[in-house]
């Protein structure tokens, strides 16, 4: 099969077209053919040798990124409960792992991580909601805030950030958000209450709208301890890159990794229920071939893309 994937660390140009054996499906498994893998930052991280040492833990090169697709469910394992049969389309997170990541032909992953694509969805389209939307429930999940609070969002007309928006008025709460005028009304079409400027002083801008302080904080835009003075005390704040900040007025920072919810079936058909009631949207700014992954990977880099990325299959 067909793979997008590094042999050597680098930029951009490291990537490649490969030739990898087909997986194979275990029990608990379901195998994929993918039509469409989403472009994520993260993926970058995996191509530049930013997780290098954990990836050669794990096994030699190459190492394919990739932890969204869709496509067409080809063969389901022993001991595997579902109602999905081959022929169905179907989106799934892929947790990485050496050589098995998204941007493949065939994945295997396990059944839990597969769900039926929202209907009158296209692959390409599908592909772009299971991780950032799986990362947005578990954002919210861990603030722990009930319909009327109020909680920001920062990097909201981004991926993910946008669907912390709409997830967060799909449970009642009120969203404060950031966003640059250009993004102004993405933003306010997402749901958003209250529409600040962003940058490194947005917790001023926050606290001007909300005296008191946000209930809690979804740090998408990664400014990490600079949203701390947006959320009163005893508030919590989400981050999404580790940092684990330092208490303040009871302020206490979560790390969230999606890995936690890589199994999370019913969160993730949630998610296609969602969508299809027109309350979560799925935004594609473009689409490549496998050969030209490279240019998404520079394109993304480069900063300013709404909607996610997609390599065809």
């Amino acid at each position: 099969m067909r793979a997008v994937g590094v042999v050597e660390y680098g930029g951009p140009e490291a990537l490649h077209v490969l030739e990898l054996p087909d997986p194979e499906t275990g029990a608990g498994e379901v195998r994929v053919r993918v039509r469409a893998a989403a472009v994520n930052p993260t993926d970058t991280l995996a191509r530049n040798g930013a997780r290098a040492e954990a990836q050669r833990a794990v096994s030699p090169p190459p190492y394919v990124p990739g932890m969204d697709a869709a496509g067409v469910v080809e063969e389901i394992g022993e001991g595997v409960s579902t109602e999905l049969q081959p022929g169905d389309h179907v989106m799934a997170i892929v947790v990485p792992a050496g050589s098995h990541g998204a941007y493949s032909e065939r994945i295997v992953v396990p059944a839990e991580s597969v769900a039926r694509v929202p209907a009158g969805a296209s692959d390409v389209e599908a592909c772009t909601l299971p991780m950032n939307g799986l990362t947005a429930c578990l954002a919210l999940d861990t603030l722990g805030l009930h319909p009327g609070d109020t909680v920001a969002v920062t990097g909201a007309a981004g991926a993910f950030g946008g669907y912390v928006v709409q997830l967060a008025k799909a449970a009642g709460l009120r969203v404060v958000a950031d966003a640059s005028a250009s993004d102004w009304q993405l933003v306010s079409d997402l749901g958003a209450d209250i529409v600040v400027a962003r940058g490194d002083d947005v917790a001023t801008r926050i606290r001007q709208e909300i005296p008191d302080g946000v209930d809690g904080l979804v740090d998408g835009a990664l400014l990490d301890g600079l949203v701390t003075e947006a959320v009163r005390d005893g508030g919590r704040v989400v981050t999404v890159r580790g940092y684990r900040g330092t208490e303040e007025r009871g302020v206490t920072f979560h790390p969230v990794f999606v890995r936690e919810y890589a199994r999370e079936q019913r969160k993730l058909d949630s998610l296609r229920q969602l969508t299809e009631e027109g309350r979560i949207s799925l935004r594609v700014a473009d689409t490549f071939r496998p050969e030209d992954a490279a240019d998404a990977h520079r394109r993304l880099e480069a900063g300013g893309v709404r909607g996610r990325l997609v390599i065809e299959f």
